[in-house]
């Protein structure tokens, strides 16, 4: 009988116990439907997901990645090779996934979104959803924008940031003494000193060295208690590599050691490209010792090695949690869902971040793991969107839709990896807007009329590094996609 329909009797685990960072009871209780009772045919879902995480992996085909656990998960899942966020950076990408909305309004688009506009829609938020139907919903380290869920002083105080929809949401007792010092944690619960601590740093020790390992320590931990009870769940896990600053213990530097990794071409005029940036968040708060990478190749590609070093450390700890739910027999019952919320440019461009609306800001790894899966292992290569991750989820677990989303399930592409692109995906940065379909990918900013504005225009079958602007010479698509464009959400 097949998982997506959910018509058989799986057998369902759940959590144990009441600790929780609990939400104010005034909005728990103004949740509708909230302690509405979840069938016992109701899969659990694990989501996990990686900040920063570009399209470095094995099973992409690049050579010196080292991440034998993605790929592991790729080849028992659907892998989707050319999933788009919806806006370059943490908050605002996992405010369009909790949402599964665009960011239509300039709110929507900073690093603040959720705890700004949260009153709006918390209630309707993927984990609120859920928390309606009867899941218990829970998240650990960074999912939200605040790993967890605070945003007061050292993102250790109130208030939260999107209250009522987790039945727990925080972070693992570590060495790191706030949730601001071990986001971007150095060794040992040192913390980042912004213009002070180096972007990358290596030093001898275990995995624990380093925040992920805690992170996943307390998911296998937490799972351990999830299988103990028959209520469906909802765990997001949320690892902090490979982010800024590019920090992993030694032995997973040295496996890069000597990693050529090749250096991305670059067009002359990158930087009067429309979405260059000067790359603010790694050259402003972090110390470089007069060294640029944009200008020095010998840094540069040590820290792309850095980079992938942290690649590979998250790689290993993301098999940790995976091997507890197998071990568990909790893979049964589990709909897994692997998600980075943007990636990030290591020179392409002439840039080192994430912050534009370039193809290696905007596409980031996606894979959907369920029991029954057909052609599990096979990519598929549709345009699909973060957004169309809050439809997915409902679709397998087989509950009602907010009418409004503007996401589409992906259960075309996941029961058939053939299936077509059914919209193309959507983008935005400050006042940029980016449309990508299968061969074109469009980037516009407001010129001196409405009617006038910059593009840029890449044809990403023929040119997949973004070298040659040839809007110039394709007039009519360009017409056509922004047509698109202004329509907003299909």
């Amino acid at each position: 009988m097949k998982f997506p329909y959910l018509r058989s009797a799986f057998r369902f685990k759940s959590p144990l116990g009441a600790l929780r960072r609990a939400a104010p009871w005034a909005v728990l209780l103004s949740l509708p439907g909230l302690a509405t009772a979840a069938s016992a045919t109701r899969p659990n879902v694990l989501f996990i997901a990686i900040d920063d995480l570009r399209g470095d992996l094995g099973v992409l085909g690049v050579a010196h990645a080292q991440t034998p656990q993605l790929d592991r998960l790729a080849h028992s899942s659907r892998l989707f090779t050319h999933h788009y966020t919806q806006v370059p950076t943490c908050g605002a990408s996992r405010c369009a996934l909790l949402r599964g909305l665009y960011p239509t309004a300039p709110a929507y688009v900073g690093n603040n979104a959720i705890l700004e506009t949260h009153a709006a829609w918390q209630a309707e938020s993927l984990p609120a959803w859920l928390r309606q139907q009867g899941y218990a919903t829970y998240a650990l380290g960074k999912i939200t924008h605040y790993p967890g869920g605070l945003t007061g002083k050292d993102w250790n105080e109130l208030p939260e940031e999107l209250p009522g929809a987790w039945t727990r949401c925080w972070l693992p007792d570590s060495p790191w003494k706030t949730p601001l010092a071990i986001m971007h944690g150095y060794a040992n619960g040192k913390p980042r000193k912004p213009g002070v601590t180096p972007p990358w740093e290596a030093v001898d020790g275990p995995d624990e060295t380093y925040p992920d390992a805690w992170i996943a320590g307390e998911a296998v931990a937490q799972l351990r208690r999830l299988a103990a009870g028959d209520t469906p769940w909802f765990f997001a896990v949320g690892f902090f590599k490979p982010h800024l600053p590019f920090a992993a213990p030694r032995s997973w530097h040295d496996r890069h050691a000597h990693d050529d990794i090749p250096a991305p071409e670059v067009a002359p005029g990158a930087r009067s490209g429309l979405s260059w940036s000067a790359s603010g968040e790694m050259m402003r708060n972090y110390f470089h010792d007069g060294r640029d990478p944009r200008e020095d190749p010998a840094y540069a590609a040590q820290l792309r090695r850095a980079y992938a070093a942290g690649v590979s450390y998250t790689d290993a700890q993301v098999g940790r949690v995976l091997d507890t739910l197998k071990e568990l027999g909790l893979a049964e019952d589990t709909i897994v869902v692997l998600w980075s919320d943007h990636g990030f440019l290591t020179g392409e461009h002439a840039m080192w971040g994430k912050h534009t609306l370039y193809e290696t800001a905007l596409r980031s790894p996606l894979m959907i793991r369920y029991p029954g899966l057909p052609a599990a292992g096979k990519a598929s290569d549709a345009i699909v969107e973060t957004v169309d991750l809050y439809p997915t989820l409902l679709d397998l677990c087989g509950l009602p839709a907010p009418a409004h989303l503007d996401g589409r399930s992906l259960r075309p592409q996941l029961e058939d990896p053939s299936a077509p692109t059914a919209k193309p995906a959507q983008a935005w940065w400050g006042k940029g807007r980016s449309l990508r379909n299968d061969r074109w990918h469009l980037i516009a900013y407001p010129g001196k009329t409405e009617d006038a504005p910059a593009v840029e225009l890449f044809d990403m079958v023929h040119d997949r590094a973004e070298l040659t602007n040839v809007a110039p010479a394709h007039p009519d698509v360009v017409s056509q996609l922004m047509s698109r464009l202004k329509r907003g959400a299909p």
